[in-house]
């Protein structure tokens, strides 16, 4: 009697997939259970919020207990139906009608309809309304992906060389695009190797698209006035004075940082324009905070002052905007300015790249997988 040869012996190792597992992994991108309930209940709770705004919870708690879930109920339906064209309001009235009428059994004699028809017809309506908020979200996040490749285009993707330093810098939109902005740039090309380096680092009130077209004006405006070689405080006042008069009486400002470092002197004098501190780490463990300067750009014509720090080698400078520190986990808890000082307190000794990385893990740990509530970009210099 012949042995069966090993090669012909059915092999589980070589075994294909069955056709519900390649189906599941196709529908859940190979995420576990846990990851899917995560994203589920960030989702649900930002949906909740999103229409809960729409809810005059201070004339809910003025009803008596047993009214409360119906009158909530009633303005969450029509927080969604008034966000919905109107020719999709009434495919949702008629969707619930059929839904409604389906219910319900019709006697005809001696017979029952049990109006099947109706509840397929509803179904059909929502699944045809379903389709089309789909297609709406479809354009509009390919929309917001142009828009955020060439937002990409307006800040810098790798850092510059820099005598005398290192640099490292991350953003995270809340959406597809920011209303935050770094930068680090040389205004003249041939001032690589001995010119001031320009950092700047801004957040724009609002948030997406509108957001982000602020941006992209404060990123050609500081482009275009650097280039003249004009004082920084000089260049902050420019900036001020055309942001004022593109901001909406004061409703559309900007915060931010501007500084440019010197080489030769190892020394970056710059304005703070009611921006987020940034954080200047010594060597020696001490911390110093940058706040000179002034009001935020747009609030209102104004003039603003310098101050310049040295910037030895070992001493690491943290730019950073309000989405770090507001940053807040599951039970709603803020990050905050006291807890990212410890973080920075305890950042090791390491290059600018892995500083950065080192920070970011720390926030990231503590807000865990409760959705981003605001844009986040940080930006490290450090002094070698």
């Amino acid at each position: 009697m012949s042995s069966v040869p090993q090669s012909a012996k059915p092999s589980r190792e070589g075994k294909k997939p069955g056709r519900v597992n390649v189906f599941w992994q196709r529908l859940s991108e190979g995420q576990q259970l846990d990851e899917l309930w995560r994203q589920f209940a960030a989702d649900a709770k930002a949906t909740y919020g999103f229409y809960g705004g729409d809810v005059d919870w201070g004339e809910v708690r003025e009803l008596s207990v047993g009214r409360r879930p119906w009158h909530v109920a009633r303005r969450f339906f029509w927080a969604l139906l008034m966000k919905m064209p109107p020719a999709r309001r009434v495919l949702l009235f008629a969707a619930l009608l059929f839904f409604f009428v389906s219910l319900f059994s019709l006697n005809f004699g001696d017979r029952t309809s049990s109006n099947s028809p109706a509840a397929v017809f509803a179904a059909f309506l929502l699944l045809v309304l379903l389709l089309l908020e789909l297609a709406d979200k479809v354009i509009m996040k390919r929309d917001l992906e142009i828009a955020r490749e060439i937002q990409s285009w307006l800040v810098p993707a790798h850092p510059p060389e820099i005598v005398g330093g290192d640099i490292a810098f991350a953003t995270r939109p809340q959406n597809s695009v920011a209303g935050d902005y770094y930068d680090a740039f040389y205004p003249h090309a041939n001032e690589a190797d001995s010119g001031k380096l320009m950092l700047v680092i801004a957040d724009v009130a609002g948030k997406s698209v509108p957001a982000a077209l602020l941006m992209a004006t404060l990123q050609a405006s500081l482009r275009t006035v650097a280039e003249e070689n004009e004082p920084l405080a000089e260049l902050v006042t420019r900036l001020n004075r055309y942001a004022c008069a593109h901001s909406l009486d004061g409703r559309r400002f900007t915060t931010g940082v501007f500084g440019q470092y010197d080489p030769t002197a190892r020394s970056l004098t710059y304005v703070n324009a009611g921006h987020n501190t940034p954080v200047l780490r010594r060597a020696d463990g001490s911390i110093e905070r940058l706040e000179t300067g002034g009001l935020p750009l747009g609030i209102q014509p104004t003039t603003y002052e310098t101050a310049t720090v040295a910037i030895g080698a070992g001493d690491v400078l943290i730019f950073f905007t309000d989405g770090v520190v507001e940053a807040f986990n599951d039970q709603g808890q803020e990050y905050g300015d006291p807890r990212w000082l410890e973080t920075i307190c305890a950042l090791p000794v390491c290059d600018a790249q892995t500083s950065l990385q080192y920070l970011m893990k720390q926030v990231d740990n503590f807000v865990g997988a409760t959705r981003q509530s605001d844009d986040i970009t940080c930006m490290i210099f450090r002094g070698v």
